[in-house]
């Protein structure tokens, strides 16, 4: 996939655990992730019943500010933040979602760069809550407040 504006992160990740510190929910797992090219750890929130994964289990993530082929944002018509995803759900238009198995939409809510060249991204999914952590020049694009597409799919 060539670099568009709107992706704000994409790598191949390998399932490390799942649940390691027992199962809080029923339909959600709690995934310990490694990404195999730029060396960062992933915790992920998924809907188990939605999105099967096992540990040992590889998967692409694709983090994007909005769903569009091209290199644009959301079309500022939506207002900031509120994106035009129902068109993409309609099949009007083709998007990055035909592409993978899952996705979600959120926010990003905290982003902690006190440890010098390592930082952490924090993203809200509707309570489903992930950290993306690794070196700064992989996660600069991230926004306290900005909207995150997540997009998974199984290897």
């Amino acid at each position: 996939m060539e670099k568009r504006d709107n992706i704000l992160f994409s790598d191949t990740f390998d399932i490390k655990d799942i649940d390691k510190d027992g199962k809080k929910f029923d339909r959600v797992s709690r995934i310990d992730a490694r990404s195999q090219t730029h060396d960062m750890s992933l915790i992920l929130d998924i809907n188990s019943e939605l999105c099967k994964l096992d540990a040992g289990d590889k998967f692409k993530l694709t983090l994007a500010s909005s769903l569009s082929l091209s290199d644009a944002k959301e079309p500022a018509a939506f207002g900031k933040g509120e994106a035009n995803w129902r068109a993409y759900v309609n099949g009007e238009e083709r998007s990055l979602a035909d592409d993978y198995e899952y996705v979600m939409f959120g926010r990003v809510y905290r982003y902690d760069d006190a440890s010098g060249s390592k930082v952490s991204a924090f993203v809200s999914f509707g309570g489903l809550l992930a950290c993306l952590e690794g070196d700064i020049r992989h996660l600069q694009s991230f926004v306290v407040g900005d909207s995150v597409y997540l997009l998974l799919k199984t290897i």
